[in-house]
């Protein structure tokens, strides 16, 4: 029997008998206080069972009625409120111990993907407040505090830096961006390819159907990772409209094949990268875009990672034919500078998804190009990256590598 109302009656009317306004007032009083009672006592009997049946088995109970009257009403809405509304939910789904939110299933709801979840962080925002944080100068008495952190953390080598001295980088920016002793990175001059940067080999090997592996098993469209092609006054190769023109404009010597090599650069790596070979660069391609992690875990979680991050690519020729190196952004990361490019600029806050921006180095005054010789300056991320070479070179070209092994800067890739 549901207890009676504890709602005080209100006072009759002093001017005459109790009328039947009066009546109907204290009777629909009392009728909502039994519903409010009855209500009281199923909601505290529902928590309890909830409860309990969390307890033995690890899963919530949710009326499956107002579930679906709720993601009835979340199917109406249009796709922005719609994931802004679902996403508090979708990370509660992936954060829960498993099959804690089973029951939502049963009533229609599927949470999005871990991969749309990830690519739906403001990347590029956190990117750029992070290099507004690493440009703010450190106090004195702090700087030893916070790099020796950062080097404790990554394992950062700073024996091989050319100022050992933490106190004399004035900021994050500046110290991720040290330079090494001279003869911390000797170039090796017997092999025609050597790494550009310091690094870890994700994967290399020849280009085959115009795919291009990531990592290992995962794989990449050789034309999106390079873009599209342009007039062939602008670039060493003329346009292509398929796989295989795209691969024949590519290699421009007979005999010859693509071949490929993918350096993953470590937060705690060097972050300046060199040039790789003797080679002239007649272009420079920049496509904005996301700033998702690269780290080779994240490669094997989303296909054609490198052609939705940010890149610039940067094309022209070197002694057996077509040779381009490509510097990928990433979270954190999307300061990408190229030392001779002055008007490039990355990461910025406003951008067309697909799109790119070409820039020729070929010139009336220049017709060949920037010249560059092997372990020459190039550029430099702001954090830690990766490099892909995409070369053509002779059949008989060997890599001296192993997938997954460390490499530095000035160790040998490969030669004839």
């Amino acid at each position: 029997m549901p207890e009676k109302s504890t709602l005080p009656l209100p006072e009759p009317c002093p001017c005459c008998a109790p009328c039947s306004f009066w009546s109907r007032r204290v009777a629909g009083m009392q009728v909502t206080g039994s519903m409010r009672s009855t209500r009281s006592e199923n909601g505290r009997s529902w928590a309890w069972r909830s409860r309990a049946n969390l307890l033995v088995t690890g899963r919530l109970y949710f009326p499956q009625l107002a579930l679906r009257r709720r993601l009835g009403q979340l199917s109406c809405m249009s796709k922005p409120a719609l994931k802004l509304r679902s996403w508090p939910l979708t990370v509660l789904y992936y954060l829960l111990p498993l099959g804690a939110l089973r029951p939502l299933s049963r009533v229609g709801w599927r949470p999005v993907s871990r991969v749309a979840l990830y690519k739906s962080v403001p990347t590029r925002l956190l990117s750029r407040a992070w290099g507004r944080l690493n440009q703010v100068e450190l106090p004195h008495w702090l700087r030893r505090p916070v790099y020796s952190l950062y080097i404790w953390t990554f394992g950062v080598n700073m024996k091989e830096a050319a100022v050992e001295d933490l106190h004399h980088y004035r900021n994050l920016s500046e110290f991720f961006r040290r330079k090494l002793k001279p003869q911390a990175r000797p170039v090796c001059g017997l092999h025609s390819v050597i790494s550009p940067s310091d690094g870890k080999i994700l994967n290399f090997g020849q280009v085959k159907n115009c795919e291009v592996e990531q990592v290992k098993g995962v794989t990449y469209s050789l034309e999106s990772f390079l873009g599209p092609r342009i007039p062939a006054e602008d670039l060493p190769f003329p346009p292509a409209t398929s796989c295989g023109s795209f691969r024949s404009q590519l290699v421009t010597r007979e005999g010859n094949e693509l071949y490929h090599c993918v350096i993953y650069l470590a937060p705690g790596d060097y972050h300046c990268f060199h040039s790789p070979t003797d080679w002239t660069v007649s272009h420079r391609r920049h496509f904005p875009g996301s700033l998702m992690s690269v780290n080779p875990g994240m490669a094997r979680w989303i296909k054609e990672l490198f052609c939705h991050n940010e890149r610039v690519v940067l094309t022209g020729d070197w002694k057996h034919g077509f040779f381009s190196l490509t510097a990928v952004g990433a979270t954190n990361v999307g300061s990408i500078r190229i030392y001779f490019d002055r008007d490039l600029h990355t990461n910025s806050p406003r951008y067309s998804k697909g799109s790119y921006n070409d820039f020729s180095f070929v010139t009336h005054m220049n017709k060949e190009g920037i010249t560059m010789r092997k372990g020459e300056h190039l550029g430099e991320f702001n954090l830690g990256s990766t490099i892909v070479l995409i070369f053509e070179a002779p059949k008989d070209f060997n890599f001296k590598l192993k997938a997954g092994q460390k490499i530095r800067f000035g160790e040998a890739l490969g030669s004839l």
